[in-house]
């Protein structure tokens, strides 16, 4: 009987429009893991917390409202889905109303403590890559590969800006801009779990890095920790 090969927890956190998601996915993909969107669990909650005209400043039981939400999360043939009441809300979520307002809901602490822990019961097993602001320095300060993402801010603003275009979103580039800054201005300063790179994260500027190199690079570092822990890395994952 042979033993299962072994896996690692990848780690990816970085500011908003880096590429974060494209590359978790590319990844997971190459190594045939699970990729786990802890950002759209965070905008599946603002979004059912907006639709509830939740007060998001003043003191509330978080635990037992957010237990009680009609949300469910799961990871299923290795592809990550959140429903609401059953049905999909991936369109609802990326919204610009949902966008102006998670990262408010992200500071908020009774929230955090209830996403992070049931992203750590999802990727438990290891074969996971996720991607997020904090997920190197709490949510798996113990994951094998822990990357920084990070890019200038007008490439990220151009980059969330022609993406929404092309999902035929019509809103001026400034209002992209301002978003931006007002989620990196919340996500680095929260007083809960801010967005910082961990100390032994590798950090990759996306600024001028095609999504086949950002891949290379990441996929390059995850093969030399598998080939450590008795896992040769096929040929068919291997990106110049």
């Amino acid at each position: 009987m042979h033993s299962e090969s072994p896996k690692i927890t990848i780690a990816l956190d970085g500011f908003a429009a880096c590429g974060k998601s494209t590359l978790a996915r590319d990844l997971c993909t190459a190594l045939n893991y699970s990729f786990i969107d802890t950002g759209a669990m965070y905008r599946a909650v603002t979004y059912c917390l907006l639709q509830k005209e939740m007060d998001l400043t003043g003191d509330q039981p978080w635990g037992r409202i957010l237990q009680d939400l009609p949300l469910a999360w799961k990871i299923a043939d290795g592809q990550f889905r959140i429903a609401l009441e059953g049905l999909d809300i991936e369109d609802k979520i990326r919204s610009m109303a949902v966008s102006s307002r998670v990262s408010e809901v992200a500071a908020i602490s009774g929230v955090r403590t209830f996403l992070v822990r049931q992203q750590q019961l999802l990727g438990r097993a290891g074969g996971v890559v996720l991607d997020g602001r904090d997920i190197g320095t709490v949510v798996f300060p113990d994951a094998e590969l822990k990357i920084f993402v990070t890019a200038d801010t007008e490439v990220r603003v151009q980059r969330r800006f022609s993406e929404l275009q092309m999902k035929g979103v019509d809103i001026p580039i400034e209002e992209v801009r301002n978003n931006l800054a007002h989620r990196d201005h919340i996500d680095s300063t929260r007083e809960d779990s801010p967005l910082q790179a961990a100390p032994d994260a590798v950090w990759l500027d996306t600024t001028r890095m095609d999504r086949k190199r950002q891949l290379g690079i990441a996929l390059a570092a995850a093969q030399s920790l598998l080939e450590k822990k008795g896992e040769s890395p096929s040929r068919s994952t291997v990106v110049p």
